[in-house]
């Protein structure tokens, strides 16, 4: 993978690459002409890269026992709320409102990226993201992925991996 120099990040990065560059991290970041008719974010980005949905993973954004929390999953599969909650120690969690997601972030539906948020939200990566050499995730806007190791989005994140998604 490419590292991108800061030079480039500063002149068109965003928050989660300038996070990543600042960081270190090896990734390569993917562009496409986003289709805003596209019933799907992650099924779009999967498309256009020409990567399987199950190593494209979407950033939602839920809230467990009032608390705003990051879970990653595939795009191939949805999140299982339930297990959202088991995993950090909750009892209940809901899809959370959009406009607290956009807000508390700072990015746009469809481009929430799990790096480089407004405000460090605890995050929950799906378990099935150990099995790949690299994962695809929103670079933090819509038509930009940014690829690299499940381990370095963990580490970068302070994820806890954890079975949350449903196929």
């Amino acid at each position: 993978m490419a590292k991108k120099s800061k030079k480039q990040q500063q002149s068109g990065g965003t928050p989660a690459t300038v996070a990543l560059t600042a960081a270190g991290v090896a990734y390569t970041v993917h562009a496409y002409e986003h289709d805003p008719s596209h019933p799907s974010y992650g099924e779009e980005a999967a498309e256009a890269m020409n990567v399987s949905p199950d190593r494209v993973f979407k950033t939602l954004v839920a809230e467990v026992d009032g608390e705003l929390t990051v879970a990653v999953v595939p795009v191939a599969g949805s999140l299982d709320l339930k297990a959202l909650a088991t995993a950090v120690g909750g009892k209940r969690a809901t899809m959370a409102d959009p406009a607290a997601a956009e807000r508390t972030t700072g990015y746009v539906r469809g481009g929430i990226s799990p790096l480089g948020q407004r405000k460090k939200l605890r995050t929950v990566l799906d378990a099935s993201a150990s099995a790949h050499h690299t994962i695809c995730v929103s670079a933090g806007r819509r038509g930009l992925e940014v690829e690299l190791s499940p381990n370095d989005l963990t580490k970068q994140t302070e994820a806890i991996s954890a079975p949350i998604a449903r196929t």
